[in-house]
């Protein structure tokens, strides 16, 4: 199971962490932790790429696990790019866990 934790500060999301692989299938072939996967990883991307902001970034791929936190500094249209792409990403991983619960643990806090 992927234990995903987010966490919020002013009703903004501050950071995410995802740990553990879903085992939902084979290595390989397990389509649910590619899918969320993706949309974090995606998120990862638009923050650096496209609101141009420098993350805290942790990865361990081969345990699963990533952790990212967004710099408290950020002001106007980069906060508001930043809080886009991060309440998509959050949109994906609760339509994620609402199909597979058994194997995505979500808790925004």
């Amino acid at each position: 199971m992927t234990k995903v934790t987010i966490l919020k500060k002013h009703n903004q999301i501050v950071q995410v962490e995802c740990d553990g692989h879903t085992n939902y299938g084979a290595y390989g072939e397990d389509i649910v932790c590619a899918s969320l996967s993706s949309v974090v990883q995606t998120a990862v991307l638009g923050l650096l790429s496209v609101a141009n902001i420098d993350i805290e970034l942790e990865r361990d791929d081969a345990r699963g696990y990533i952790k990212f936190t967004i710099p408290e500094n950020l002001e106007g249209e980069q906060k508001l790019i930043t809080n886009a792409i991060l309440n998509t990403m959050l949109c994906g991983i609760s339509d994620l866990h609402e199909g597979f619960s058994d194997y995505i643990d979500l808790e925004v806090k």
